[in-house]
């Protein structure tokens, strides 16, 4: 009897139903379990997916030929009854439940499942939780399979984040995060408690967040880091620690320090890489943006710092 799921060069391939599941290469047929970059690609000719992860598959790929599937509806093909049922993992996550000649196959794609049989808190607030579902066969993803990852309660991680934010909030310092910009960013986002301060974003983050607000998740507003956080551009300029420093004297700053933003940030967004510490530097009788905040400003023998 042939299995259901064989593995090709172009990835998983379901022999009786001539789908693949997650392809690695561009196929005619791509089921897709979620909209990672390393599940789901641009180039096949037709996608098939869990309805709730349209937003964010359309954000990620463009346009493409899609069609969904709400969890738990059936589509038979070529004798194969394929179903999605939620991974809890990200915004339409799925697990791939197949059944042909009384055989049940599941393939997992990525997974959460701390919430299934534990505490509701550790669900994944930004998505449908993880559904067990009775099989023959289950393809499974391991990414943190070995006994020796033991995560920490998400109630303890959000409040050792909060008082971290808090504590940097009092002290007038930013306080940044980094996460993949689909699915981690969301759930912080949806677990940190927003009263603190307002929150900015990458640009690579906020458009999925508009695909999980169009999809019903409560995820804050969040501005663009480089959008506007004024509302008033005649503000004048705060100069923190202002020096006029030499190339040496400023590479060596540089290399010792442990985290480099933009120096010079105008209340429109329109700072430009002159504005970077780097070996560039802002052009000769250069003023500073009303409303910048700037930390450090370097110059070369032949450019002057700017006026403050």
């Amino acid at each position: 009897m042939v299995d259901l799921v064989v593995q090709r060069k172009e990835g998983l391939y379901c022999p009786p139903g001539d789908f693949y599941i997650d392809p690695w290469r561009p196929v005619d047929r791509a089921v897709i379990t979620h909209a990672h970059g390393d599940h789901s690609r641009r180039g096949n000719a037709h996608y098939l997916a869990a309805a709730p992860a349209e937003g964010v598959l359309r954000t990620r790929l463009g346009e493409i030929d899609l069609q969904t599937l709400s969890y738990g509806e059936v589509v038979d093909h070529f004798g194969v009854r394929l179903s999605f049922h939620p991974a809890g993992h990200v915004l339409g996550s799925a697990q791939v439940r197949l059944e042909h000649e009384g055989r049940v196959w599941v393939a997992s794609g990525d997974y959460y499942v701390a919430g299934s049989n534990a505490d509701a808190g550790e669900d994944n607030q930004t998505c449908a939780p993880f559904e067990p579902v009775r099989c023959h066969c289950f393809i499974t993803e391991s990414t943190f399979g070995l006994p020796i990852y033991r995560w920490q309660p998400q109630a303890e991680l959000f409040a050792d984040i909060d008082d971290w934010w808090r504590a940097n909030a009092d002290a007038g310092r930013a306080s940044l995060l980094i996460g993949y910009a689909f699915g981690k960013a969301q759930r912080i986002l949806m677990g940190v408690d927003r009263s603190i301060g307002p929150i900015v974003v990458h640009g690579a983050v906020e458009p999925l967040n508009r695909a999980y607000r169009a999809a019903g998740i409560d995820i804050p507003e969040t501005p663009i880091a480089t959008e506007s956080v004024a509302s008033e551009s005649t503000l004048e300029p705060t100069i923190n620690n202002y020096r006029c420093l030499d190339l040496a004297t400023a590479r060596q700053q540089i290399e010792q320090a442990s985290l480099l933003v933009v120096v010079a940030f105008p209340p429109d967004g329109s700072y430009d890489d002159s504005w970077i510490v780097t070996d560039q530097f802002p052009p000769a009788g250069s003023q500073v943006p009303a409303g910048s905040e700037v930390d450090l400003i370097v110059s070369s023998p032949d450019t002057p710092c700017p006026a403050p």
